[in-house]
């Protein structure tokens, strides 16, 4: 008996938001969804103004050869994460825009069940390295890291 899941049992894992976007992306061909990508990155918004001024408060994704830096939340049942990644690196920060706006206020639950290999569900494994998809798969590794160690706090 398998304990690897199948695609479409992790595509049912993922919350709502972060399910349309991985349908949006499946919808089109490779090449597509590296623009695509880039279009997440283009529009990932800035850090609210209490991290840009705080940004001690940020953690490292030390796994991460891009300089990535992530402030997670949980607040009244629900997650945020607040991710810094620079406008030179489009291909990681268009998959951080991703994750942060798919996985806003979903439960922390929902976001421990999400998968780690999104950027396989999203087809990035066709347009992008290897070697980038290792930190992609990082990052997400990290999140739920983070969302484990807030739940503890509570």
């Amino acid at each position: 008996m398998s304990l690897e899941l199948t695609t479409e049992e992790k595509l049912d894992a993922l919350p709502a938001a972060l399910r349309a976007i991985v349908d949006d992306f499946r919808d089109v061909e490779p090449a597509e969804r590296l623009e695509y990508l880039l279009d997440f990155a283009m529009e990932m918004p800035d850090l609210p103004e209490r991290l840009q001024s705080n940004r001690d408060e940020m953690d490292q994704v030390h796994e991460c050869q891009t300089p990535v830096f992530v402030f997670t939340e949980l607040e009244k049942g629900a997650v945020h994460f607040y991710i810094d990644v620079p406008r030179e690196s489009p291909t990681v920060r268009g998959y951080a825009a991703i994750i942060a706006e798919g996985l806003d206020g979903a439960s922390p639950d929902a976001v421990l069940q999400t998968p780690e290999d999104v950027h396989y569900l999203l087809g990035l494994h066709e347009a992008i390295s290897h070697q980038r998809l290792r930190g992609l798969h990082a990052l997400m590794g990290y999140l739920k890291r983070q969302v484990v160690a807030k739940m503890g706090e509570q």
